[in-house]
């Protein structure tokens, strides 16, 4: 444990949503709309759908998917716009590329459903973040243990999801300091491996206090 390192300082986060002058009505203009669209929206549609829902055992993982499935009914595209892990992404540049190149793929591949109207159409909102402090700080595995079990889901959602972007790293909040404050680094990499898509924001607070209770045993 490294005496010297700083001490955590808890936050959580408001998202005030805002309305895009963008919108799609087929599969083409949804590819030409996020090539247009914010980070912020970008962001919304995709990080934000896990703090929305909370989970997603049923259903796809991001906005863009869900809409391609229900509203297109093109059931391999949204598979396909479902099958990126955000966890792999430091960069929303990174990320619209990926879902660009994948739509305009799909497009190309099969011209006759490119323009097809949708059920209704895709509106492309956006999420600006407001952190806010806690007044909570932990100095030792101790102290972040009783003050995580407090931690209200919004943040949660900020330290452990979010984060990946405002760090341009592969980890969170809490992995980071676990390494870099106290050393510990196997339990950093074990909480970095928590499953944020197949349970709730509670379930993934409940497995971090697990891998910490037996990390102090």
């Amino acid at each position: 444990m490294n005496p010297g390192g700083e001490p955590f300082r808890f936050h959580t986060a408001a998202y005030v949503t805002r309305v895009c002058p963008l919108e799609a009505h087929n599969l083409e203009e949804l590819g030409r709309a996020m090539e247009q669209s914010s980070d912020a929206s970008i962001f919304y549609h995709t990080f934000q759908t896990l703090r929305r829902h909370h989970f997603l055992t049923q259903g796809f993982s991001n906005d863009f998917a869900q809409w391609a499935l229900a509203a297109c009914n093109q059931s391999e595209l949204a598979e396909r716009l479902a099958s990126f892990d955000i966890r792999d992404y430091v960069a929303i540049a990174d990320l619209r590329r990926d879902f660009c190149m994948t739509v305009r793929d799909y497009c190309q591949a099969y011209p006759s459903r490119a323009g097809t109207p949708a059920f209704e159409p895709f509106y492309f909102l956006e999420a600006v973040e407001v952190a806010v402090p806690l007044g909570l700080q932990s100095t030792n595995l101790s102290e972040f243990n009783v003050a995580l079990a407090r931690l209200p889901r919004a943040s949660i959602y900020f330290h452990f999801i979010a984060s990946r972007l405002r760090l341009h790293l592969r980890t969170n909040d809490f992995s980071l300091w676990l390494e870099k404050s106290l050393g510990l680094k196997s339990l950093a990499e074990r909480c970095n491996r928590v499953d944020i898509y197949t349970q709730t924001l509670e379930g993934v607070q409940k497995e971090l206090l697990g891998l910490i209770a037996r990390e102090a045993a």
